[in-house]
């Protein structure tokens, strides 16, 4: 069993970080194969929109024909038994490079077909953390809910934790930003960020189960 990971941050040691690496643990533990990505290191864009992944007998048939540093990563999700990204949320979205992946991830599966038969046959269990200042994941549930719904059409099972009220800076007192209150947000982190952690290093156990 192989689990790729996804750090959908360009932080690499801060909250979706950690989740995701108690997610990975999760799942080694349970005897899986892991492997890491930060997609902050590599350069990649989104769909370019050629149509390579649709042309009849194409070379690039079913599958993103862009070679760039995303392109290994592709194969290697789409060759896996388990996926997990972790994302944090900004401005009411992802990071402009996970929507880069989702859009190379799903297109190239889609076959325009009355009958809803997709390119990619292999059932990939998918786990998705998001991370969030927002005190409540509901602020972003339209969003979680279609992503949900497309990797579910895609891959299969697709599990969903969010991390909300999140910690952002060490010292809050070296950044604007009066609006929130760093105490509370240190006690939240020290309560309930372990308690998220769990849940994430759950979430990487049951991809196995």
């Amino acid at each position: 069993m192989r689990v790729i990971g996804i750090n959908g941050s360009p932080r690499k040691n801060k909250n979706s970080a950690i989740l995701l690496e108690k997610a990975l643990c999760g799942a080694a533990e349970n005897g899986a194969e892991t492997k890491l990505y930060h997609l902050i290191d590599h350069t990649f864009s989104g769909c370019r929109s050629c149509f390579a992944c649709k042309r009849l007998g194409g070379a690039s048939f079913g599958k993103c024909a862009v070679r760039d540093d995303l392109a290994p990563i592709l194969d290697d999700i789409l060759n896996a038994d388990g996926l997990i990204i972790s994302m944090p949320i900004y401005f009411g979205d992802v990071p402009g490079m996970v929507r880069n992946l989702m859009e190379r991830l799903w297109f190239p599966g889609l076959l325009y077909r009355k009958d809803g038969k997709l390119a990619y046959e292999k059932n990939i269990r998918v786990g998705l953390i998001y991370t969030m200042n927002a005190p409540d994941e509901r602020y972003y549930d339209a969003l979680i809910t279609s992503h949900k719904g497309t990797f579910e059409r895609f891959f299969g099972e697709t599990s969903i934790l969010c991390a909300t009220d999140t910690l952002q800076y060490d010292d809050y007192s070296l950044y604007t930003g009066d609006m929130f209150d760093p105490v509370h947000k240190k006690e939240r982190h020290q309560t309930i960020f372990p308690q998220d952690c769990e849940k994430a290093h759950a979430m990487g156990a049951s991809l196995l189960l």
